[in-house]
């Protein structure tokens, strides 16, 4: 990465316990108006970011390993994404495409319809948020087949608008205390390698999902199935191999319209554009949000024309969807995504680290499985000997390597699992010193 320039000091130094005086201000100024369903990950508050770094008010930097859920992959500041930012802001703010469009909206759709899998005619749609997107494609599809009901899957992660925790299988924190939630959405068994029945394949996995489906719910009731190839909030969990192409294969032969959901595995994360790649999987509409736009909102589908212009003028969009700063930053970070070669760099750091959690692993009895794909990763933690999730331990890495400098993050549906989502532009040095810190840590912790 000799070729990027940053801005800040990659390094990790630590001038204050953590939180410091600032940030501790700063959270109980929060308390007095913030609510407090509103939670952070930390308790500390940035003042800026670069690269691999995170600069809290206080001067701490730390290492992040966060990209703000898989947000940041370009970098908080990037050059490219900065400017283009302030060009766009010196023209206009917002017009709303649906009252007087412009040409950054329609780019960006071009953009994604050349990126995404297929070489099927396409159409997008700009929207704020994964939710959004994803609620979206929900809509095209009942509309475009005339059926009703939805599959996701356990451990899933859509949102947190009605419709996406319906989808949600995960109760605490993001469903509980929040129903009723949208009907006709029905959920089957994922494919989980490490917590499935020894020697179960992919295909056999999916065949399980195929009956219960057929059984249930009925090929000519379904209007989509909807699936992060990569699991993200349920524990980054990664599929066997066979799973989504014979989930697709049924699909495609039922006139049932597969949803893959790339928002958190989108735009290099995993070491290719999008996940489906690995598999050659093509869905019939993608959603994508997260890294697209190097942190401005933006969110979208992109799916088949035929699929897509079935809805109504109209039927689709919003007030602030695919706003045009947001637009100007998707353009610009894709453009360092291309520059950088953000994929083969998402490969490089999953070929680094992937081998240390493994051997370290090997070491101790309480990593219970290492797993993911590129930039994506993922520790699962369980008591010795058994394969019963440990949350608490989970929770306590997490808290010592804060207190060192090192942003983690948690997931999974029993908490215990640690993920790695670093910024893609991260040194190796930076890295290195993270990993090095995440080794200590669970050394002294078991």
């Amino acid at each position: 990465m000799n070729d990027i320039q940053y801005r800040l000091p990659q390094k990790r130094a630590l001038v204050t316990e953590l939180p410091g005086p600032k940030s501790a201000a700063l959270t109980a100024r929060r308390r007095a108006t913030v609510a407090a369903g509103v939670g952070s990950s930390v308790p500390v508050y940035a003042a800026d970011a670069d690269g691999g770094v995170v600069v809290d008010v206080d001067g701490n930097s730390l290492i992040d390993l966060g990209s703000g859920i898989a947000v940041t992959s370009v970098g908080a500041s990037d050059p490219a994404v900065a400017e283009a930012v302030r060009e766009q802001v010196g023209h206009f703010t917002h017009t709303c495409f649906m009252v007087t469009p412009y040409e950054g909206y329609v780019r960006v759709a071009e953009e994604l319809a050349a990126l995404t899998p297929g070489d099927h005619e396409k159409r997008t749609v700009l929207f704020n948020s994964g939710a959004e997107a994803v609620e979206n494609a929900i809509k095209v599809a009942r509309l475009a087949t005339g059926r009703d009901a939805v599959v996701a899957f356990d451990h899933a992660y859509h949102g947190r608008t009605n419709l996406t925790m319906a989808l949600t299988a995960k109760s605490m924190p993001y469903k509980a205390h929040f129903g009723p939630f949208a009907p006709e959405v029905y959920r089957l068994p994922m494919s989980y390698p490490y917590r499935d029945q020894d020697g179960l394949t992919g295909e056999q996995a999916a065949q399980r999902a195929i009956s219960q489906m057929e059984k249930q719910i009925g090929a000519d009731s379904l209007a989509a199935i909807i699936i992060e190839p990569i699991q993200g909030e349920g524990g980054f969990i990664v599929p066997a191999e066979g799973f989504l192409p014979t989930l697709v294969n049924w699909a495609r032969a039922n006139g049932v319209v597969f949803i893959a959901d790339e928002v958190q595995t989108g735009f290099s994360r995993t070491g290719a554009w999008f996940a489906c790649e690995h598999e050659e999987i093509v869905p019939d509409i993608i959603t994508m949000a997260k890294g697209m736009a190097g942190g401005m909102p933006l969110s979208a589908i992109t799916g088949r024309a035929e699929l897509l212009d079935k809805v109504h003028p109209g039927g689709l969009g919003g007030t602030y969807g695919g706003n045009p700063v947001a637009c100007a930053a998707a353009l610009a970070a894709l453009d360092s995504m291309r520059k950088f070669d953000l994929p083969a760099r998402a490969q490089h750091i999953g070929d680094t680290v992937l081998p240390r959690l493994r051997a370290l692993a090997a070491e101790v009895e309480v990593i219970g499985d290492v797993r993911g794909r590129g930039a994506m990763l993922a520790m699962e933690f369980v008591k010795p000997g058994t394969n019963e999730p440990d949350a608490e331990l989970t929770k306590a890495i997490a808290a010592h390597a804060l207190a060192q400098g090192v942003i983690l993050l948690t997931c999974g549906t029993y908490g215990n699992v640690i993920r790695l989502l670093p910024p893609l532009v991260i040194g190796d040095d930076l890295l290195d010193d993270a990993l090095t810190v995440i080794e200590q840590i669970v050394r002294s912790l078991v």
